[in-house]
Formats: C-alpha cells, sequence, structure tokens
C-alpha cells in the first residue's frame, strides 16, 4: 500500500487551531507550524492531527512526530494503548521504545549508570506503605520535592519540609496506591539561578533557554508564573547535554536536556524529555531545519 503521508506532526486537539486572543496557543501553533514548513520545504508531505484524531488511517503515513500531545499524562492508559496500537502501523519519531524509557523516571537511574550526573532521587515504589515522615527520616533530608515517576506540567509535585510533611501524608497514601513516585532533595539553585532547557538535535545541540520560577515558587513552567530568557550556555553546559542524550539506549532524534546546578555547585540533569517536550522554536527558528534534515534522512 502506498502511503499518503511522509510524516504525520502530532498535537492535541486543543492545538489544532491557531489562536488570535491566546498567547500560549498561538505559540503552538505558530511553533508546530514551523517545524511544518521545514519539512515541507525538504519535500516531506506532511499534516498535522491530534493524536487521537479517531478517523485517520495510521497506516496511510510512513512516520509520526510527536510535537504538543501534551495531555497524555491526563490520559495515560488511553494514550498507551493508542501508542501499542499505531506503532504496529507506523514509524514513532522519537521511537516506542524511547518514549516507554522516557515516560517513567526511572529513567533517570539508567543515566546514572551510564555516567550522567543527576538530580538525587530516591524513588518510592507503588504500594509502599511508609509514611513520608519514616522515608525522610531513613534518608536524613530535612527539604524535598516529591512528585510522581509518570507525570508532566508539574502533575502532584509539592515541597515537603518538615512544617509540611504531615499535611502531605494523606495525598501521599492516595497516590502510592496506583503509582511510584519519586523523592529528591530541595535544589536550592533552581530558585535562585532557574533552570537551563537545551535541545539536542540528533545529538548536536542547537540552542538553550533559561527559565525561572516566579517569587516565591519553586516550580520553573510557565503554567505556574515561570519566565523564559534567552541563555548562552557554557561549552561545559553543552557538551553535558551531549553526553545526556548519548547516553540513552538509542540516540533520540529530538531531545530536550533541563540542567541545573545541584547542590554540590555540580551541572546536574533534572529531566530529559523525547517524548513530546516544548522545544522553543520561537526562540531559534533554525533549529526546526535542523530536526527536518535528521528527519528526512531517518525517512530515506
Amino acid at each position: 500500500m502506498e502511503k499518503l503521508y511522509d510524516l504525520v506532526i502530532l498535537t492535541d486537539k486543543r492545538y489544532l487551531k491557531d489562536s488570535k486572543t491566546n498567547a500560549y496557543k498561538h505559540n503552538v501553533y505558530y511553533e508546530d507550524d514551523l517545524v511544518k514548513q521545514a519539512l515541507d520545504s525538504l519535500g516531506i508531505k506532511t499534516l498535522r492531527l491530534a493524536w487521537d484524531d479517531p478517523n485517520f488511517d495510521w497506516s496511510t503515513t510512513k512516520a509520526v512526530l510527536f510535537r504538543t500531545t501534551w495531555d497524555y499524562f491526563d490520559r495515560f492508559e488511553e494514550f498507551s494503548n493508542w501508542l501499542t496500537q499505531v506503532s504496529k502501523l507506523t514509524r514513532l519519531i522519537n521511537s516506542e521504545n524511547l518514549i516507554r524509557w522516557n515516560i517513567d523516571k526511572h529513567y533517570l537511574q539508567d543515566l546514572k549508570t551510564n555516567g550522567v550526573n543527576i538530580a538525587e532521587t530516591y524513588f518510592i515504589e507503588k504500594k509502599d506503605t511508609r509514611s513520608l515522615n519514616d522515608i525522610h527520616n531513613h534518608l536524613g533530608w530535612n527539604e524535598t520535592v516529591l512528585k510522581p515517576c509518570v507525570s508532566g506540567a508539574a502533575r502532584h509535585t509539592y515541597k515537603l519540609n518538615e512544617k509540611t510533611i504531615g499535611a502531605h501524608e494523606h495525598i501521599h497514601r492516595e497516590l502510592i496506591e496506583k503509582e511510584a513516585m519519586m523523592l529528591q532533595p530541595f535544589q536550592f539553585n533552581i530558585v535562585s539561578q532557574g533552570e537551563i532547557s537545551m535541545m539536542v538535535f540528533n545529538g548536536q545541540f542547537t540552542h538553550a533557554i533559561l527559565k525561572k520560577a516566579k517569587a516565591g515558587d519553586f516550580r520553573v513552567q510557565d503554567d505556574f508564573g515561570g519566565s523564559v530568557h534567552p541563555y548562552s550556555p557554557s561549552k561545559a553546559e553543552i557538551e553535558f547535554s551531549e553526553h545526556a542524550v548519548k547516553a540513552c539506549p538509542e540516540l533520540p532524534i529530538y531531545a530536550r536536556v533541563d540542567i541545573f546546578t545541584d547542590n554540590n555547585g555540580e551541572i546536574a540533569l533534572s529531566e530529559l524529555e523525547l517524548i513530546e517536550p516544548e522545544l522553543w522554536f520561537r526562540n531559534y527558528p533554525e533549529a526546526a531545519s535542523v530536526l527536518a534534515k535528521a528527519i528526512k534522512e531517518q525517512l530515506l
């Protein structure tokens, strides 16, 4: 069967159309369009669709590119089932193997084993019956951040200390019955210096931005009032980000490497985003062409 499309760019239905009144939705549409234009310029026949489009035959495209599927973690079971089915019909970029690996934050331990300095992390497995207080006493940690191992947009992310830990025991008990959680020492430099997002395509760094939390918060995401600033990374930061990507089970076509200065003064990885990261093409449109060329090589 001849394929009708070379590539489908995946979004979620909230972002299918541009918006003149909502800057956030406009940015999503604009960045996806930069990628589409770059692909079109290379002769790659593209279409942009919601990942859960019920009417599209996924066998009619050579590949799908995950871009702004930002509802997947709220519909995880549905998304996971869809992923299984679509992977039988077409090629996924990044691959299903990488997506499955990256969905669960246990991947951090794999990267640590491969020589990447990560934020110190303690995993609390599903059904663990210990209290948060017991775990903190066991680790000797006083100020921490608790979050799910499968998450996004700071879902169920809580800052804990001896004054607030008791108030979070109930929500932790509810969450741990259903999913694994992770605990990390609070990283003070993220509050004072921010977090750096490094964009890496096919193993090559292209550009970076600096994310800062709003006053009184520790979450750098713009969902919580965080701000974004231009950033020129050091050679060491570039080398760190490229090394982190090459430490993956396979080389991703696209990656966002979120780094910061840890409590020991070292460059550390906070997260590696390989599924549907915001890649800040609007800050550096040339990166869309870098991605498009890497995709074309994969499709040849």
